[in-house]
């Protein structure tokens, strides 16, 4: 979202800083006319995260710019009596980051406490879905706005990419995730395996770690589930999906998920877990699972091909309609400039200038 967003408001006249940790790969002062701002980011983990965010604040405080953009707030809120005084600040309220179950109790704890900072220091919101609006105005009693996130139109599937993971179109599902468990990966895998069909499943997501492991351990024995590794060529995972018969999207927290729009734009069938967030997005567009046997009910069902496409087709509309950058990018301008006529009423949009923002 950063690089989308950045870059669009650059195209339309805006001044645009985005900040970098200082040992990031890329090394140039711009980047498609955005300007990189790099602060030091120490090499201790989580903590070097904090210090690294109060170093951008700090830094932030000096430039006087006119917006101040913050894309999540865990590791930044905690600052909030050190943010900027001048501009205004525009926090993006993830999708309740203290519900995610990899988290221990403590750090759950924590992260509600950041979010009512975030909250209590944070001049304005936006929140990426209505649930998180909804939770917003009933947790906290405070007004956001509603600005999801966007996709790219994918319309050119290379069939070459699937047989790098030894699948043909339409002979597999197909599943993409961080291997955590609050996106329902478990569930999905055993409904899988006790389903009858005669396909595959693939499964994207890295399982190096100990509950990606876990995972292989109890389900890499199946011949039917392919495990594919970490995936991130674009090309690759749009060609996959749009390949594949059922597309499994079981994230239970976070708001809009980037890879359930990309699915989406990938003209693929999806089976959603049943929660607020992803029935916001899809309606009724999608088949919904909560356990194991609803998975299982899925991949068994007979299949209606008239459904399936119309499925397919609106959710496909959707990504033009709602959920494509340029729409985004306006959105987002639009909701900026009122915030900088609400610190500055005289001025008003379209006789602003471009805004500096960060």
């Amino acid at each position: 979202m950063a690089a989308y967003l950045s870059r669009e408001l650059v195209e339309r006249g805006h001044s645009v800083s985005v900040y970098s940790p200082h040992d990031h790969p890329y090394k140039g002062d711009t980047w498609e006319g955005v300007r990189i701002l790099r602060c030091y980011c120490p090499a201790l983990g989580t903590i070097g995260q904090f210090a690294y965010d109060l170093n951008c604040l700090l830094d932030a405080r000096k430039r006087g710019f006119d917006v101040l953009l913050l894309l999540g707030y865990t590791s930044s809120s905690v600052w909030g009596r050190w943010y900027p005084k001048g501009p205004i600040i525009i926090n993006n309220m993830d999708g309740m980051e203290w519900k995610r179950s990899k988290y221990s109790k403590p750090v759950r704890l924590f992260l509600r406490y950041a979010e009512r900072l975030a909250v209590r220091y944070s001049h304005h919101y936006i929140a990426d879905s209505t649930t998180v609006r909804d939770y917003l105005q009933w947790r906290y009693g405070v007004r956001s706005r509603y600005i999801p996130y966007g996709a790219e139109v994918f319309h050119s599937p290379k069939e070459a990419h699937l047989r790098e993971y030894g699948v043909c179109p339409g002979t597999y599902s197909m599943l993409v995730a961080r291997m955590e468990p609050e996106n329902n990966i478990e569930m999905v895998l055993e409904g899988f395996s006790q389903s009858r069909i005669d396909r595959h499943l693939l499964v994207i997501g890295d399982t190096s770690h100990h509950y990606g492991k876990h995972l292989l351990h109890r389900f890499g024995h199946n011949p039917r589930i392919l495990f594919g590794g970490p995936l991130f060529d674009q090309e690759r995972l749009h060609s996959l999906r749009a390949g594949c018969h059922f597309y499994f999207h079981g994230h239970s927290v976070g708001g809009t998920n980037p890879s359930l729009l990309e699915a989406m734009a990938s003209r693929t069938l999806i089976a959603a877990h049943d929660n607020p967030f992803n029935r916001g997005v899809l309606g009724r567009n999608a088949f919904y699972f909560h356990d194991v046997a609803g998975v299982t009910r899925i991949l068994e069902r007979s299949a209606d091909p008239v459904v399936e496409e119309t499925m397919i087709e609106t959710n496909f509309k959707k990504i033009g309609s709602l959920y494509n950058w340029e729409k985004i990018t306006s959105e987002y301008e639009q909701f900026m400039y009122d915030c900088y006529a609400e610190k500055r009423p005289i001025l008003s949009h379209p006789a602003v200038p471009g805004l500096t923002t960060v």
